[in-house]
C-alpha cells in the first residue's frame, strides 16, 4: 500500500478513547473500539468527480440489515478473519448515544475518580488540577462517539444521522472488524483486557488497544478503498465538511494527541506488520501482544525490547498525616512525549523531534502521585531507568529545557542535579547513570526526604 493510499481514510474520523488516559482513567474502559468524529481530517483523497451534495438517500430497516450483513461478509473476508456467530448490532440516535455514555462508559468512574486523575495529571503539567474531568469526558464522547463495540455485553453500536450512508457504512466496517477481534480473540479474556487488569497494566493496555484500534483502522481502510462506493465519498465528505466539534477543539493539548494514539500510531504499527507478512503477520500479534507504547512507537523493538520492572516504596509514612496516594503506575515513553510536548504551558512545549528523542531511550519507570486534602498540595515522585547513560543525558538536557521554560530559571545546578523553585512548588531532577528521578513537591525539604527512597526502593 503506497502512502497516499494509506492516508485516504477516513481520517475524517478520529479514532479513539478506550482504556487508557494512560495515566489513569483506565476506570472507565469496557468497550473497545469507540470511534470518534474529528473536525479536521488527517488527510483525505477521496476521488470525487465533483463537490455537489448527494442526493438524500433513505433505506428502510430491511435495506439496511441487508448492508450490515454485506459489510459484515466483505470486512471477514479482506481481513482474513471467520465471523464464529451473529453479534448483537443497533443504530443509535444521539439522545441514546449520550444515555449510553452516562450507563455504560462512565458507570464506574466517579466523580471523585475523575479528580484523582486530574491531581495526578496535574502532577506532570498536563492539566489543571480542578479541571472537571468527568463533566468534559461525558461531553467529549455525547459530542465525538461514531460508532463502538462493547466486548463485555457483545454489542455493536453505530450513532446514525440522516440514514445509513457513507459514514455509517465506514464505521460498521471499523466496528465490525472489533466483532471478528473478539469472536476470534476473546479481547476480554484471551487477550486479558479488562477495567481490573488495565487499572494496574496501563502500558500494555494502551500497546493492546494500539493493536486492536491499529488493525480496525487498515481493516477499514482496505474496505473503503475495495467496497466504497462515489455515493459512499460524496456522504463522508458532506457530512464532514460542516462537522463542528467544539468539545474536542477545547481539549487540553496532550489529550488531543493521545486520542490519536490507538489509531494513528496504532495504524502504524499494524501497517508496519503487514508489511512483513500480510495479516498472517497481524494475527500474530495477537498470540504474542505487545506490552509498552515503546514497542507501539518502535515496532523494531517488538516484542524483544521488554520494559524493565521498577518500584517505587510508599512515601505517605515520609510525607505524614494529611497525605494520600491519589495513584501509582507507569508514565511509558508515550506519555513521556506528551509530558514535555503537549503540556498544559505552552511556553513550555518542546518541539516533536526534541521530546522524541528525549523520550525515545525509555527502558522503564515507576510513578506514584500524593495529595493533601488540607493543604491542596501534591508530590509526585518519578523513577525512570533509560536503556542507555546517553539516553539519560538525553532526557535530562531536554527536560532541564522544558522545565526552565515552564518554571523559571534553575534555583540550583550541580553534578547529576538541577532543581527549580516556583512559588507554589519545587521541582529537582537527579540523575546518575542511565537513571533519572523527578520528584515535584510543596518544598525542596519534602523533596530532600523523599529522594533517598525513591533512589534506593
Amino acid at each position: 500500500m503506497d502512502d497516499s493510499s494509506r492516508r485516504v481514510l477516513i481520517s475524517c474520523i478520529v479514532i479513539v478513547i478506550v482504556i487508557c488516559l494512560c495515566l489513569s482513567v483506565a476506570s472507565i474502559a469496557g468497550t473497545v473500539g469507540v470511534l470518534l468524529f474529528r473536525k479536521n481530517p488527517i488527510s483525505i483523497n477521496l476521488p470525487i468527480k465533483n463537490s455537489d451534495p448527494p442526493p438524500e438517500t433513505r433505506l428502510t430497516d430491511v435495506e439496511i440489515e441487508q448492508q450490515m450483513d454485506e459489510i459484515q461478509t466483505q470486512v471477514s473476508e479482506l481481513r482474513g478473519l471467520p465471523s464464529t456467530g451473529p453479534v448483537s448490532r443497533a443504530l443509535l440516535t444521539s439522545d441514546e448515544l449520550r444515555q449510553h455514555v452516562l450507563d455504560d462508559f462512565l458507570k464506574d468512574y466517579t466523580p471523585e475518580e475523575a479528580q484523582n486523575d486530574a491531581i495526578s495529571l496535574a502532577a506532570f503539567g498536563l492539566l489543571q488540577s480542578d479541571f472537571d474531568l468527568h463533566s468534559f469526558l461525558l461531553e467529549l464522547y455525547s459530542e465525538q462517539i461514531a460508532g463502538f463495540y462493547d466486548h463485555e455485553t457483545k454489542e455493536m453500536f453505530v450513532v446514525q444521522g440522516e440514514s445509513f450512508q457513507g459514514s455509517e457504512r465506514l464505521t460498521y466496517a471499523h466496528e465490525f472488524q472489533h466483532v471478528l477481534q473478539d469472536q476470534n480473540y476473546d479481547i476480554q479474556n484471551g487477550l486479558n483486557y479488562k477495567d481490573e487488569v488495565c487499572e494496574i497494566e496501563s502500558e500494555r493496555c494502551a500497546a493492546i488497544q494500539a493493536l486492536l484500534e491499529g488493525d480496525a483502522s487498515l481493516s477499514e481502510i482496505t474496505w473503503f478503498q475495495t467496497y466504497a462506493t462515489d455515493q459512499d465519498r460524496k456522504e463522508i465528505l458532506a457530512k464532514y465538511d460542516n462537522y463542528e466539534s467544539p468539545v474536542y477543539d477545547s481539549a487540553p493539548a496532550f489529550m488531543k494527541e493521545d486520542f490519536l494514539f490507538p489509531y494513528q500510531q496504532g495504524q502504524e504499527f499494524v501497517q508496519t506488520l503487514y508489511d512483513q507478512g500480510g495479516w498472517e503477520a497481524v494475527d500474530r500479534a495477537y498470540q504474542e501482544l505487545p506490552v509498552s507504547t515503546e514497542q507501539i512507537l518502535h515496532p523494531e523493538k517488538y516484542p524483544d525490547d521488554l520494559p524493565i520492572p521498577i518500584s517505587l516504596p510508599d512515601l505517605s509514612i515520609t510525607l505524614g498525616s494529611g497525605w494520600q496516594e491519589v495513584d501509582r503506575g507507569v508514565l511509558g515513553e508515550w506519555y513521556t512525549f506528551l509530558v514535555l510536548a503537549h503540556g498544559l504551558d505552552p511556553q513550555s512545549h518542546l518541539d516533536e523531534d526534541t521530546a522524541s528523542t528525549a523520550a525515545e531511550g525509555w527502558g522503564g519507570d515507576a510513578y506514584a502521585v500524593y495529595y493533601n486534602a488540607d493543604t491542596g498540595q501534591t508530590v509526585m515522585a518519578l523513577r525512570t531507568v533509560w536503556d542507555s547513560s546517553k539516553d539519560a543525558e538525553e532526557f535530562t538536557s531536554a527536560f532541564a529545557t522544558y522545565a526552565t521554560e515552564r518554571f523559571g530559571k534553575p534555583a540550583s545546578q550541580s553534578n547529576g542535579s538541577m532543581t527549580w523553585q516556583a512559588t507554589d512548588s519545587f521541582t529537582g531532577l537527579y540523575s546518575q547513570g542511565s537513571q533519572t528521578i523527578w520528584i515535584f513537591s510543596p518544598d525542596s525539604n519534602t523533596a530532600q526526604s523523599l529522594y533517598p527512597q525513591v533512589q534506593n526502593p
